[in-house]
């Protein structure tokens, strides 16, 4: 069988994954995210916290709880790594320093993962469960809590009440995240990934020294890092290490938790607003980008040029042997067009368009299908963009799904898509204009560039993956990418929220013949469309400078 087919055939297995999950998966999140019910373990939880999960919550409220829980993790995680030094399991690590710690703690709150650090170097046992993997549940359960409110927002009219954030937040671990992620750990367990406490132990000799590994519990934090679309590694090697990626199998696997709960959650919309139409419209834009992502970048990476690719079969450098051209790049798009980051390839070595293809997919918002609950908020913004367009061309005042989209829906929907693009080129500018920044490329001219815009598009769309050639741990980056994460997390958060509000506020407009049908197939082209000429007319000077220069000289 050639890499061609082979590739081909794993997106049609992968496809087919994703639709045998699509319909039970996203009902069952929407009688979660419906039901006036708690679980005994949910009502212990409440207690503990001191948290009523009956009293609804208006937006503002509502973004207090989002803002003061995230804040609590980062100095919860922060102090962790701080003391890290004499917690006990730590393998001898020593305390992480300031500018790191901080931007670890807010890497991981914001769903981000960005890694400046070998995390079997850095990180002990108690850090990585106690800390991280918490994390990885709770910062994808806040995504899609938010992402809950907005379609509230929709569904509710005369109310500016969105439901309540910690019975949102907790549901989300406890009867989404946590047993999807006990499932996945116990397959990946069982196909070969290590789940362990133990220390520093030699594995070998290698060209006459000895070589070092430490256990963990890495098919747990594994799981979750992928069906939470987090992105952390174990390993410094992230999903391309065998430890935490072992099989062609497994990859596909992680494949399909990173993308499932995105996918599935434009059901839970549907059948939360009425309308499962609804949700097809914003499930087939999602699928329709994904699949056009992935056939260019199986395009690029396959393109024969010279004997070498020819013989490897393609662009196999820094790819991984066990899972080939084709499993790599359906990876790699789909990391970078969620908002999970992990790698089981180095980008930094895709062919020059296959890394711009990565950037962009990023640049998009992370919108097809996106994070857990980022992805859909991020959508329905889209959409709301789109309507509007649609509704200047005819002279028509915009509507989507019965609630008008006038000046401070416009308003809020035009921030929200403004302020990550803004945090990318400020920073990113500013990182080239400086003479100490750019000592940390590794990379001159278009490649170097493209490390730096790499950087700062994936710490601000909360991706986390990067290009590998730039080190990042210096305190200029460690600090400028904390703030983007944090600022690339919640600003739009406030918007998204704000927006909710305001929609539920409104009186139902009736539908009429001049009113656009936004569940058929001429919206879905309107909403690409729009999606990609917004990004492409915000980006396209600075990836003409990087990845696009880079593609066509070579």
């Amino acid at each position: 069988m050639g890499p061609v087919l082979a590739g081909f055939l794993q997106l049609l297995a992968l496809i087919g994954a994703l639709a045998l999950a699509y319909i039970p998966l996203g009902n069952y999140m929407a009688r979660v995210y419906s039901s006036d019910r708690h679980w005994r373990v949910e009502r212990w939880i409440y207690r503990g916290i001191g948290a009523d999960p009956d009293t609804e919550m208006r937006w503002p409220a509502y973004l207090r709880g989002v803002l003061a829980f995230s804040a609590a993790g980062v100095l919860f995680l922060y102090l962790l790594q701080r003391l890290q030094g004499v917690l006990p399991l730590s393998l001898g690590f020593k305390s992480i320093d300031p500018d790191q710690a901080f931007n670890t703690a807010v890497s991981f709150v914001t769903n981000t993962n960005w890694q400046s650090y070998y995390g079997e170097q850095a990180m002990g046992h108690v850090v990585q469960t106690a800390g991280l993997a918490v994390q990885n549940f709770v910062s994808a359960a806040v995504g899609i809590a938010v992402a809950v409110a907005l379609v509230r927002g929709f569904a509710r009219s005369r109310t500016g009440e969105l439901g309540n954030f910690w019975a949102d937040m907790v549901r989300g671990v406890t009867r989404v995240l946590l047993p999807g992620g006990f499932v996945a750990a116990v397959v990946l367990v069982a196909c070969g990934a290590i789940q362990n406490f133990s220390g520093i132990h030699e594995v070998g000799q290698f060209m006459g020294g000895s070589q070092q590994w430490n256990g963990g519990a890495v098919a747990s934090q594994e799981a979750i890092k992928e069906f939470g679309t987090n992105g952390g590694g174990y390993f410094n090697a992230n999903s391309a290490h065998p430890f935490e990626n072992p099989t062609p199998f497994t990859n596909l696997f992680e494949i399909f938790l990173m993308l499932v709960i995105p996918f599935a959650l434009t059901r839970t919309f549907g059948v939360m607003v009425g309308s499962v139409k609804q949700g097809y419209a914003l499930l087939a834009t999602m699928a329709s980008i994904w699949v056009g992502f992935v056939a260019l970048m199986m395009w690029t990476e396959f393109a024969h040029h010279g004997p070498a690719l020819q013989l490897a079969g393609g662009a196999m450098e820094g790819k991984e042997v066990r899972f080939g051209v084709g499993s790599s790049s359906i990876f790699a798009v789909s990391t970078t067009l969620t908002s999970t980051g992990a790698v089981d390839s180095f980008h930094s070595s895709f062919t020059g368009l296959g890394g711009g293809i990565t950037m962009l997919g990023m640049m998009l918002g992370e919108i097809a299908p996106g994070g857990t609950g980022s992805g859909l908020y991020g959508m329905l913004i889209m959409a709301v963009i789109a309507v509007f367009i649609a509704g200047l061309m005819v002279g028509r005042t915009p509507e989507y799904l019965g609630k008008k989209i006038g000046t401070r829906e416009i308003k809020l929907a035009a921030c929200y898509i403004l302020v990550t693009p803004a945090l990318v080129l400020v920073f990113a500018a500013l990182a080239m204009a400086l003479p100490t920044p750019a000592h940390s490329m590794t990379n001159s001219g278009a490649h170097g560039f493209s490390e730096i815009l790499y950087a700062y598009t994936s710490a601000a769309n909360n991706n986390g993956s990067a290009f590998a050639g730039l080190n990042a741990d210096t305190q200029w980056f460690n600090t400028t990418l904390g703030l983007a994460m944090l600022l690339g997390r919640f600003l739009p958060m406030v918007f998204v929220l704000a927006l909710a509000g305001s929609l539920g506020e409104q009186k139902p407009v009736p539908e009429t013949a001049g009113t656009l049908r936004t569940e058929k197939p001429l919206f879905t082209g309107l909403l690409v469309g729009a999606i990609l000429i917004i990004t492409g007319l915000t980006y396209f000077p600075a990836l003409a400078l990087g990845p696009l220069a880079e593609g066509l000289a070579s």
